[in-house]
């Protein structure tokens, strides 16, 4: 198959259903609304969202990606696409999960291209640099479009033993892919205790990224497998996309479906059929907490838009403050956190 051809075979899913409850005390107190953490401009002059877009078109042209937003986002999502955005925003009625919202986005991908090979971002981290990340990415597909046997994640190193964040333990060395380490992923942790987190640190445990990339097939059957009731739901729906009957037949499927998560009730029951790729020198974070955004920012000598400092070096905000601690920086935690 030429290159080309493979490039046109590839597409995105944008995870921005997240709600951010964690940063909305925040949120609301900097712009005096609430807003999801994904369509925030944290920093510089994008949002999240527009920063994962703006990633994901490194991989795809716009008219092969699909946004996943809750109905109560439509409208924030709007004002953050580009005007010359192709894609397709799917507005799912109602939360009904993680894994409802890949399969559905997966299930809109199926009937347009079923030999796809898909990748799945969440449009609330960080990544740093943008460049060197695409470049892990591109690694990872061309290896899932050469296997097609393995779902290949992405792993973050573990910089600290932090309990907010899904593990990974990997296990036997794959090999390696552009000076990438490539391991079976042996286990998965979901925001295990601290002592868990520092016992899997020094078994080189990983952050799970929930980045994701593989064969469209592979991982619909994974689905079939391991959730049969939605997938059978979202095989009859399938039959109305792109009739008149297609908005009905949606609404109908957010009553029947059930809550399920994609990592819990599907990743960690096939761990024989993951991968974990290495994200090595890139600067992930997953930005549920306000002390962590500042100190990713921080870390590449950037300041959070919410936290304006005066000359003195004090935030105006009233939310949080860097502070001196025996040389090194730390927290400070304001009123408003």
């Amino acid at each position: 198959m030429r290159d080309e051809d493979k490039e046109r075979k590839v597409y995105s899913i944008i995870m921005a259903g997240g709600k951010g409850e964690r940063l909305r005390p925040l949120v609301e107190q900097w712009l005096g609304y609430a807003r999801p953490k994904q369509y925030c401009t944290f920093v510089g002059t994008r949002s999240m969202l527009r920063h994962t877009l703006d990633r994901a078109g490194q991989i795809t042209s716009s008219n092969r990606e699909f946004t996943i937003v809750g109905r109560d986002q439509e409208h924030f999502a709007l004002s953050e696409l580009p005007a010359d955005w192709q894609g397709r925003m799917l507005v799912q009625p109602s939360d009904r999960g993680t894994a409802a919202a890949i399969f559905l986005a997966l299930t809109y991908v199926r009937k347009q291209c079923p030999a796809a090979t898909v990748v799945i971002y969440p449009s609330d981290h960080f990544v740093y640099p943008e460049n060197r990340f695409s470049n892990v990415m591109r690694s990872a597909v061309c290896m899932a479009q050469a296997t097609k046997h393995w779902l290949i994640l992405l792993g973050a190193s573990a910089r600290s033993p932090e309990p907010d964040y899904g593990w990974i333990q990997p296990g036997a060395h794959l090999g390696w892919i552009n000076g990438h380490r490539l391991r079976t992923a042996d286990k998965f942790t979901e925001k295990p205790s601290i002592d868990r987190c520092r016992q899997a640190m020094a078994k080189g445990g990983m952050w799970n990224t929930l980045i994701l990339t593989a064969n469209l097939t592979l991982l619909w059957d994974q689905g079939r497998r391991h959730l049969p009731d939605m997938i059978a739901l979202l095989e009859r729906f399938a039959e109305f996309i792109g009739t008149s009957e297609e908005r009905p037949k949606l609404e109908a499927l957010y009553q029947e479906l059930a809550f399920h998560d994609f990592s819990s009730d599907l990743l960690q029951k096939v761990p024989s059929q993951m991968a974990v790729l290495e994200l090595n020198g890139v600067l992930w974070s997953d930005w549920g907490k306000a002390e962590r955004i500042v100190e990713t920012l921080e870390a590449v000598g950037k300041t959070p838009a919410f936290l304006p400092f005066t000359a003195a070096g004090e935030s105006s905000s009233g939310l949080i403050q860097p502070s001196q601690h025996k040389g090194s920086r730390r927290l400070v935690m304001g009123v408003g956190a």
